[in-house]
């Protein structure tokens, strides 16, 4: 992530700088005026950058993961997003039933759940 926010930076002080010489080069008489848009060419592709390196990666993850929970069935070893590990005892439209211990259910939210827990450990 510190590469991420280091490389954006980069990107826009770059974009910046060339839109700033261009300005320059337009407010001197002797200079061949430029394009009105160049600046706007640093712009987009600051956003371009933007959106593949930051939006693609999240909508692909998210689809993994409503994939995920698409394939959630009643038996399954799941833990949720607070830690607490269970076996799916029933399922709803946005509600799963979660057995964590014996004879002990509680109701979390579908989308509360990250991950499938192959093995569990039963510590006492």
């Amino acid at each position: 992530m510190k590469f991420l926010v280091k490389y954006l930076t980069y990107i826009c002080l770059l974009s910046f700088s060339f839109g700033a010489e261009l300005m320059a080069q337009e407010a001197t008489p002797a200079a061949p005026s430029g394009s009105a848009m160049s600046p706007m060419v640093g712009l987009l592709l600051m956003v371009g950058i933007f959106v593949f390196l930051i939006i693609l990666p999240q909508r692909k993850k998210q689809k993994k993961h409503e994939a995920f929970l698409a394939s959630l069935q009643k038996g399954d070893d799941v833990v949720t997003q607070s830690g607490i590990y269970g076996k799916i005892y029933g399922l709803a439209d946005r509600v799963v039933t979660l057995e964590i211990a014996p004879q002990v259910k509680v109701r979390v939210d579908r989308t509360s759940i990250v991950g499938k827990e192959s093995v569990t450990s039963n510590a006492a």
